[in-house]
């Protein structure tokens, strides 16, 4: 690849971020003015998955639930993506798969939020969590199936050997990629800026991958919703002005999971989405201790909740977390590098 053609790539780049970044910034009041009219507050569930009284969640979380914060602002991201990624970097074969991805999830996200916000049938805690995690399955069955008999792909790189094919079981494994991403990041937004830093920080390292490997459509996808999240990150820090809801972390995170499988870095998704994998793990680790040995390993679940009723403030988790998501960024693109990702 010459000079001036990695010029052009990097200007495209730039500019799909930049532009995603202004029209969610415009967006941002009218969203804003809708949410607080028709009142999109986040209704908080005050049971766990077993039937029991979040007592610990809601103590630390009392003040910040005393304030009508409204969610569902994920939909401006899902719409600024869509809308730059069909003018300007629509491509069969790089940005088909996470652009339906990233509309797929926004999709359940979205009506898991409305029956949140409007009290649906009781529904305080939206779809049920197997409808939820059906529908995203499905999903990731579906754009399985795409990689697999559209764009021809049956194997995936494990870093220092090579190439592994295990043909149509390439389906199961994308979708196993798309639902466990998609799960880890919607159970990682639970503090004011948290999962939109670790988002933006993962995004922007695959998307550095897909433009060193050639893909510069892909590594434009990727850089458009950096682009996008920067935008909410603006308005989300702490103390946040809207969240991002489940249209935002149900969308982003099958589309990371997408992205990943694309640019041939599964193996390396837990490296560098690291803090996603100790969340989702953390919740897990939690619910089969109590259901089995009727104990907590956790005073509260995911671990960033924990950390918070050991006494660190939200900023501090929030911003350390940041910091070892850089750490392992870095980790990931170096094991990327060394570990023949990139030809």
């Amino acid at each position: 690849m010459t000079l001036d053609a990695v010029t052009v790539d990097l200007v495209h780049v730039f500019l799909l971020s930049i532009g995603a970044f202004v029209l969610a910034m415009f967006l941002t009041p009218i969203y804003t003015f809708f949410a607080y009219r028709y009142k999109f507050w986040k209704r908080q569930r005050s049971t766990s998955t077993d039937g029991k009284k979040l007592e610990v969640f809601t103590k630390l979380h009392a003040a910040k639930f005393r304030r009508n914060i409204p969610t569902m602002a994920g939909i401006i991201g899902v719409f600024s993506i869509t809308a730059v990624t069909l003018l300007f970097n629509l491509d069969r074969a790089e940005t088909w798969l996470p652009l339906a991805a990233l509309v797929g999830g926004g999709i359940v996200g979205l009506i898991d939020d409305v029956i949140n916000v409007r009290g649906l049938g009781g529904g305080v805690g939206g779809l049920r969590s197997s409808l939820k995690f059906t529908l995203i399955i499905l999903i990731g069955a579906v754009l399985g199936w795409f990689f697999y008999a559209k764009l021809g792909i049956d194997s995936f790189h494990v870093p220092f050997y090579g190439e592994l094919s295990i043909g149509w079981l390439i389906v199961p494994l994308f979708a196993f990629a798309v639902v466990a991403t998609g799960n880890a990041v919607n159970i990682s937004d639970g503090l004011d800026g948290l999962a939109g830093g670790l988002l933006a920080l993962s995004f922007a390292t695959f998307g550095t991958i897909a433009l060193l490997q050639g893909n510069s459509l892909l590594a434009g996808f990727c850089f458009t919703v950096v682009g996008a999240l920067l935008s909410y990150l603006w308005f989300n820090i702490h103390p946040a002005r809207f969240f991002m809801g489940d249209v935002g972390s149900f969308a982003y995170g099958v589309a990371l999971g997408v992205v990943a499988m694309l640019t041939d870095t599964l193996l390396l998704l837990p490296v560098i989405g690291l803090l996603f994998v100790l969340e989702a793990g953390s919740s897990l680790i939690q619910i089969v201790s109590k259901k089995f040995f009727k104990r907590k390993v956790f005073i509260s679940a995911p671990v960033h909740h924990h950390l918070e009723a050991i006494g660190w403030p939200e900023t501090k988790v929030t911003m350390r977390f940041w910091v070892i998501a850089c750490v392992m960024s870095f980790v990931g693109f170096m094991l990327a590098l060394a570990g023949g990702h990139i030809a």
